[in-house]
């Protein structure tokens, strides 16, 4: 994605998120829009809209995880646009998982929506979930 600012914006976004695998979310809330139509949707549960739904859902998700490393970035896909920017990412990690004693593998397919406000980057909609590889169609079906 070319743009220096963005570019230090997505330096600091891929920063934050190596805080959050160790249990802190503190950065990554740091980067996310306050505006009405923010959107978060991770794995670990419904997709939820503003900015305090989206606070809560973070603090949550990041109670789960500590001892993160590092993660890796495979980055698929990515478009600038004036004032919008995606991304489109497998994140890649070994983090200790809802009280697991070991750490585990981690990998999110990951799509990330970025707008300029104010003359600054922000998120505006994450998207994360642990489809990284085939599956069957019927993983989609809901049983009751």
């Amino acid at each position: 994605m070319p743009g220096t600012e963005l570019d230090v914006m997505i330096e600091r976004y891929h920063h934050a998120l190596d805080a959050f695998v160790r249990g802190d979310p503190a950065l990554q809330k740091e980067l996310f829009s306050r505006r009405d139509d923010v959107t978060l949707a991770n794995p670990l549960g419904p997709p939820v809209r503003g900015w305090h739904n989206i606070e809560k859902v973070m603090d949550r998700a990041a109670s789960y995880l500590r001892e993160g490393k590092p993660n890796t970035f495979e980055r698929l896909s990515s478009y600038t646009g004036p004032d919008l920017a995606y991304m489109v990412e497998i994140e890649r990690t070994h983090a200790k998982v809802d009280g697991s004693p070991e750490a585990l593998p981690v990998s999110l397919r990951v799509t990330t929506i970025f707008r300029l406000e104010d003359d600054q980057w922000k998120v505006l909609h994450r998207h994360a979930d642990p489809i990284t590889t085939p599956r069957p169609a019927a993983t989609i079906v809901q049983r009751s």
